[in-house]
């Protein structure tokens, strides 16, 4: 993992077309072959408001966004302002050359004469840059005539031309900007972020159901399953409020369709009782959980990671879950197809917990291999009837916790479903020692989780003298932070939990154990994780380092706390 590289910001008003930019740059660097790792941080307005999108971009692996600025685009005078003083020593201001660059090293482009009307400014800006950064030219063309294909051929030769006189001016600018590297990286990846991944897992896993109410960062699970899914059969619904999204999810897994429920903390706030319907209906859903800072509406477009504790406890009384927390955008694939197979396996809610951060956050990923996939479980939908079916248990007591699923309409079997505490049956009991082997049984499926544990992945130094512990998006910039205290001599380990519950503590214990110092890294204020950690093992880590500013980790932010 490198440190170099290039840090692009675009800078500007939502509305300006920063986003635009930022895309088609993207992926004309993830077609060339290079490496990215894009952060967006926008404020919560429509219009308006100071906005950046963010490429740091680099010919080997990265995993992590950087502070200092090399390239800053200029929107408008308030992002100059705002960003001089974080450029780096090399950086430079590329601006329309009516704005004051106030001091910088500043490349002034004249919009007015290379873009006819103000609408073309994005393409000129994006010609600019790719000449500058000694982007693929070839790919920036096919790039723009495939953006502004459905437009007709005179939109496309407009933007062709804006481009081309762009990229000549930019040419006679060229050291203003030294060129990136040439790329090492394979061509044909995938350019997503992670809420399209999450989307691909979940239909790769066989999806068939969403329901949502519209919730940054969130939102973009569902839109994508809607233009992603509709070949596919999946049935998305925007319901009138969270409440009824998480109802709607459980009567479409009662008819035995794989749903998904994604939302944010204010709206899983609402969902919480159709969490616990979930658990005593023993009704597979997968929630996804996009975080962002409360309390209340707090920072809605900025990320955090403060939502585990409700994650881990939402819905009244006793029962089994899973919490799944990616730490890359190819984790929110794998780990919402591995979230069907447990949710479906075991009759119970299981969360894909992520953040604003990597939902918001390109990169450039290699396709997924569909068939190298697991298979997910299913219910029970073989047909049957008559009298040999009149004694169906669908909450059979059995030795896993896991009963018998059939699904209504494939048999000729009463098949219920009850929110009160019930008889093997289905049907409502009050019966003191049925209620405790009703709990019991539910919470047996707990063993069964545990044991299916993924591990936490750890690098760097064996028994080192630093241990940082992490979970989830902050993977990335801690292993890059240990690998900058490594190069200054420092015994430095990584470990990163891709599952906060359940835990097993044999798989983790021992490596803390070992280790002479333990810092536990969250992007909350009162170290949720480290405290689930004392609390499953009795292991207390040696300090925290701890960020609730709104704000994405980096490394230079983590190794400057760190020594």
């Amino acid at each position: 993992m490198s440190h170099t590289g290039r840090n692009i910001v675009i800078g500007g008003e939502a509305g300006q077309g920063l986003v635009t930019i930022g895309q088609m740059l993207t992926k004309a660097l993830i077609r060339s072959g290079y490496e990215v790792v894009v952060s967006q941080d926008y404020m919560s307005r429509v219009r308006g408001g100071h906005n950046t999108y963010s490429i740091r971009v680099h010919d080997a692996p990265i995993a992590a966004p950087a502070e200092a600025m090399d390239v800053l685009v200029a929107l408008n005078q308030e992002t100059v302002s705002l960003h001089k003083h974080e450029l780096s020593e090399s950086g430079i201001v590329i601006l329309d050359a009516g704005l004051d660059p106030e001091g910088t090293g500043a490349v002034p482009v004249p919009f007015k004469d290379v873009a006819p009307r103000p609408i073309f400014e994005n393409v000129a800006a994006l010609g600019v840059l790719g000449s500058l950064l000694g982007v693929d030219r070839p790919t920036m063309e096919g790039l723009v005539r495939e953006t502004f294909g459905k437009k007709g051929d005179e939109v496309v030769g407009q933007n062709m031309k804006v481009l081309d006189d762009a990229w000549k001016w930019a040419e006679a600018h060229r050291a203003s900007c030294a060129a990136l590297p040439a790329p090492r990286g394979p061509k044909g990846r995938m350019m997503l972020h992670g809420n399209e991944a999450i989307a691909l897992g979940a239909l790769a896993a066989g999806v068939k159901f969403c329901s949502f109410y519209p919730m940054t960062p969130a939102t973009s699970v569902a839109q994508e399953l809607i233009t992603k899914g509709r070949k596919l059969g999946v049935v998305v619904e925007q319901a009138e409020d969270e409440i009824a999204a998480m109802n709607m999810a459980l009567g479409a897994t009662y008819a035995g369709a794989k749903a998904l429920v994604p939302t944010s903390g204010g709206g899983f706030a609402l969902m919480t009782e159709g969490v616990s319907l979930a658990g005593v209906m023993e009704a597979p859903v997968v929630i996804v959980l996009a975080q962002r800072p409360g309390p209340a509406t707090g920072l809605p477009t900025r990320t955090e990671q403060a939502d585990l504790n409700l994650a881990l406890y939402a819905g009244h009384g006793e029962f089994p879950r899973a919490i799944l927390a990616p730490a890359t955008i190819e984790d929110c694939f794998h780990l919402t197809h591995a979230a069907f197979d447990l949710t479906e396996r075991f009759q119970t809610p299981v969360f894909v917990l992520t953040d604003q951060y990597l939902s918001d956050s390109y990169r450039a990923v290699v396709p997924f291999d569909l068939d190298a996939l697991p298979p997910v479980a299913e219910p029970d939908f073989t047909p049957g009837g008559g009298p040999k079916f009149k004694r169906y248990k669908r909450y059979e007591l059995t030795e896993s916790g896991v009963s018998p699923r059939k699904v209504p309409g494939f048999t000729e079997t009463l098949v219920l479903a009850d929110c009160h505490e019930h008889t093997e049956q289905g049907n409502i009991t009050e019966d003191a020692d049925l209620r405790n082997a009703m709990n019991d049984k539910r919470l047996r499926k707990g063993d069964g989780l545990r044991a299916l544990c993924i591990p936490p992945r750890v690098s760097g130094d064996a028994r080192p003298d630093l241990l940082l512990v992490c979970w989830g998006s902050s993977e990335g910039p801690v292993a890059e932070a240990a690998e900058l205290l490594r190069a200054k001599g420092r015994s430095v380990g990584v470990m990163s939990f891709t599952q906060v519950w359940p835990l097993a503590p044999a798989q983790f214990l021992p490596a803390l154990q070992a280790a002479k110092e333990v810092v536990c890294v969250e992007g909350n204020a009162t170290g949720q994780f480290a405290r689930l950690l004392r609390q499953e093992t009795g292991f207390e880590v040696s300090r925290t380092l701890l960020r609730y500013d709104g704000r994405i980790f980096t490394p230079g932010w983590l190794a400057e706390r760190l020594g």
